[in-house]
């Protein structure tokens, strides 16, 4: 195989490798770099890819534009600014108004979970007595070629309903039950590019390709066998302003345009997971009315989004992860608006992650782990959440018994828990210094699991079990921006006394050290078979780095994607 070198001093030489046959009936302008393959080739039809072609074309600008503003509120957070309500659009968060009735289908969300769009996993998340499942694109997910277009096959099946997966080390066939859950799926967000389809010579927008596959492919059996008249649905990831938000709604105008269906058939909800949208939450309600079902409580993207956007402010350096939790006051305060903000306008407020996976060796610990769950479901239902999300389907059962037991014969709250008290949350309060200390064992545990869990992605996996939470890209950032906080501004490990500074000494032995321990942890022969090292060096490296990169899955992306460019699939 041959290698060709991609632009950036830090970007991984992109692998390149013969394509036997070739996706050669594409639209004029439009190439497929990424593999070919039969099944493959029923997902990538001529039709499809005119669609995402003219989605990439009518909206690129406005994407660009919007990654532009991006980069200049970056720019001013910097420099000192603090992010807060925008006075231009004051109106808009004072009017009344509301959003689309909420569809029928889909007016009880209690327990959701997700995972990624892996054929087995489909099929055991649908049947797991959730109400919804996020089959998710984005941080659960590796984006190589083979996940995402298998990804899509996989989705087509479970939409017409005759997805089924033999597992053969079992002797086990999987197929869906008589009552799935109802299905949402989340695309990429703005950022990501897809490196193995060419539009006009450039890469195309990831979301625009994970969007404009699925609703083509789907928006005629699923309003039919899922939504009930209405959908396909969403989860629109990473926003950071209602600009955003208003290019899918445009997006979502032109899909129902092109399918000839009803204006508002989409619906969405949008995760609140950046510290800048959450002061957007009215307006990105605002410019999707006509097509949202909520907002949802990022959690763990959100608190990387704190680091991020306050990299240039060392007055406000996190606590040990495990102790920014939603007893935080900003914390409190960002749940608290988003119910509030929900129920005025008439969508469901999703609660968070419960990320604990069931500890089958361990009765006690898991028992414990369990309280931990039912604690933090009951405060979310408490507050007002019309419902919350699970990483593992041994979750359903708790977090079900817990939101049902206190909203009685309702599917939500909406109407019953308005919180108005939630009116008078201030700029200060949603930007609030956690309270906590920093240790040694917290530089460990980032470090541990950032290396871990990068390993796993560059093998194609994306969400990943350790220590008995599943972590996905939104904990692993945690990680990564935490350590480079520390190190930017040499923080004091207060929690332990002793007066440690963290140096790029202690770091490099911490490294040292985590990288025997993950050694030890999973065997040396799969250490030895597996890229730890190479996850080690990229991992180190962006902790180490003079400028923060915005994105660890961005640098990461270079070395997953496989090129299999051939003449004939250019037209």
């Amino acid at each position: 195989m041959k290698k060709m070198m991609g632009s950036g001093s830090n970007v991984h030489p992109a692998t390149v490798a013969e394509n036997i046959n070739a996706y050669d009936d594409v639209p004029q302008g439009v190439e497929i770099r990424g593999r070919y393959s039969e099944e493959f080739s029923k997902i990538l039809t001529r039709n499809a890819l005119q669609f995402v072609a003219d989605l990439q074309r009518e909206f690129r600008n406005h994407i660009k534009y919007a990654m532009e503003c991006r980069k200049e509120a970056k720019r001013r957070y910097n420099e000192g600014a603090l992010p807060g309500f925008d006075p231009a659009t004051r109106y808009i968060r004072e009017e009344e108004w509301t959003c689309a009735p909420v569809p029928p289908v889909v007016a009880d969300r209690r327990v959701e979970i997700t995972g990624p769009v892996e054929r087995k996993m489909i099929i055991n998340a649908l049947n797991s007595g959730a109400k919804v499942f996020m089959a998710d694109f984005e941080d659960a997910l590796s984006p190589s070629w083979e996940n995402l277009i298998s990804g899509q096959v996989n989705l087509k099946d479970a939409v017409e309903g005759t997805i089924s997966f033999h597992d053969k080390a079992r002797n086990r066939v999987y197929k869906l039950n008589n009552k799935p859950a109802k299905l949402f799926v989340r695309p990429r967000g703005w950022h990501l590019p897809e490196a193995h389809i060419l539009i006009d010579g450039e890469p195309a927008t990831g979301c625009l390709v994970d969007f404009g596959l699925y609703f083509y492919h789907n928006y005629e059996a699923f309003p039919r066998n899922q939504g009930d008249g209405f959908g396909p649905f969403f989860y629109l990831p990473k926003m950071e302003h209602s600009r955003e938000a208003k290019i899918w709604n445009s997006v979502f105008e032109r899909a129902e345009a092109m399918a000839e269906i009803e204006t508002g058939s989409i619906r969405a909800t949008v995760l609140i997971e950046t510290l800048p949208a959450v002061f957007q939450m009215d307006e990105i309600l605002y410019e999707l009315r006509d097509h949202s079902v909520g907002l949802n409580c990022g959690r763990w993207d959100y608190i990387f989004s704190y680091v991020k956007t306050f990299q240039g402010h060392p007055d406000r350096l996190l606590p040990d992860r495990v102790q920014v939790g939603m007893s935080q006051h900003f914390m409190k305060s960002y749940s608290d608006l988003l119910i509030r903000t929900c129920h005025r306008r008439g969508v469901h407020a999703m609660g968070g992650m419960a990320a604990q996976i069931p500890i089958k060796d361990d009765k006690a610990a898991n028992e414990a782990a369990l309280e931990l769950v039912r604690k933090d479901k009951l405060r979310e239902v408490r507050a007002g959440h019309d419902g919350t999300w699970a990483a593992h389907p041994g979750l359903i059962s708790v977090c079900m018994e817990v939101f049902s037991n206190n909203m009685g014969n309702f599917p939500n709250q909406i109407q019953t828990l308005k919180r108005e008290d939630a009116v008078n949350i201030t700029e200060e309060d949603l930007l609030q210094r956690p309270r906590g200390v920093r240790t040694l064992e917290g530089l460990r545990l980032n470090t541990r699991i950032g290396i871990q869990y990068l390993a796993a992605w560059l093998t194609g996996t994306g969400s990943v079990p350790l220590y008995n939470l599943m972590e996905d890209a939104a904990t692993a950032e945690i990680s990564r921006v935490q350590n480079w906080q520390w190190l930017k501004y040499e923080v004091e490990l207060d929690g332990d006394g002793l007066g440690v500074k963290v140096s790029r000494e202690l770091f490099g032995r911490v490294v040292e050290e985590e990288m025997a321990r993950i050694e030890r942890e999973v065997g040396k022969e799969k250490f030895k078979k597996e890229i730890y090292k190479e996850a080690c060096k990229m991992f180190t490296r962006q902790c180490m780095a003079a400028t923060l990169d915005d994105f660890l899955t961005l640098d990461a992306y270079n070395h997953i994607v496989i090129l299999h460019p051939r003449e004939s699939s250019r037209l």
